[in-house]
């Protein structure tokens, strides 16, 4: 069973455009984009199953050190 989520990211300030660059470097992360809004960046994360997902979201794109928080919405289908 695969899983997609997408992840809303919020940043330090004035650091999306370096945290952009790190998470297209993560295995896992489909596409990312710098938003408006609450948070600074939206990222596509697919992953083959729900532990996985969770290790990219808490091992992976939480220890990008300009991260300040992170939401994950999972896609129902």
């Amino acid at each position: 069973m695969s899983v997609e989520a997408y992840v809303f990211i919020e940043c330090e300030h004035a650091k999306s455009k370096e945290v952009l660059d790190k998470l297209m470097k993560i295995g896992g992360v489909k596409d990312a984009r710098i938003v408006t809004g609450p948070y600074d960046l939206i990222a596509l994360v697919a992953a083959s199953n729900f532990k996985v997902l969770g290790e990219v979201v808490m091992s992976k794109i939480q220890h990008i050190g300009e991260v300040k928080r992170t939401l994950t919405n999972v896609i129902i289908e």
